[in-house]
């Protein structure tokens, strides 16, 4: 379970927390969390996400538990420094969407002393890291990284298999396009969908 970092008032200092896995593995909820228990200690909580993010509310922050965080959605990180400038807590979602901006925008709000919690895939449909994730993880003070279940074995998943025909890199999709898979679930999974594609390339 992560602790919150205690605050020194006499020097009050900023770190930059990651939360990552795969799909479905509680990024979003516990992003939501400890955004909800910093508001519930009087702090002031800005959460943002990318405007591409419509999934569940144009909005709202959803998680797969439907639980749910107002926000502000944002083109680019650029745009979250003016936009938090009086906010101690700051939480993004979904950051493998954003650019590498996001990078050096997290570190911006740290070195003011902000707290920033940043939540995202770290890998991709294929298995490569994702976006900025590898340098805010790089970056960060401390990582968490949450597990789906794989529904193929049972064992814990840190997989997002994308089950759907789509080849973009970005492809927002839910239950009908993703499962979460372990390792060897996953990697099996891509060698039969190499064979099969072979097969019909005949």
């Amino acid at each position: 379970m992560f602790l919150e970092n205690t605050i020194n008032n006499n020097q009050q200092t900023g770190w930059i927390e990651v939360i990552c896995g795969s799909m479905f593995s509680g990024k979003t909820e516990e992003l939501i969390r400890r955004l909800k228990r910093a508001e519930f200690a009087k702090q002031k909580v800005e959460i943002f996400k990318p405007a591409l993010d419509v999934r569940y509310d144009e909005i709202l922050v959803v998680s797969h538990d439907d639980s749910s965080y107002p926000s502000t959605p944002i083109e680019n990180p650029m745009e979250i420094p003016l936009l938090a400038a009086d906010c101690d807590v700051v939480g993004i979602d979904e950051a493998q969407f954003f650019n590498e901006t996001i990078v050096e925008v997290c570190n911006l709000l740290a070195n003011q002393g902000k707290r920033v919690i940043v939540a995202g895939l770290d890998m991709d449909f294929l298995g490569r890291p994702f976006g900025p994730m590898p340098f805010l993880m790089a970056t960060a003070e401390y990582i968490t990284k949450v597990h789906a279940i794989c529904v193929k074995t049972g064992n814990l998943a840190n997989y997002s298999h994308r089950i759907s025909l789509g080849e973009n890199l970005v492809e927002l999709g839910e239950k009908n396009n993703y499962e979460p898979l372990s390792r060897r679930a996953f990697w099996q999974a891509l060698a039969d969908e190499k064979k099969e594609n072979r097969k019909t390339n005949r």
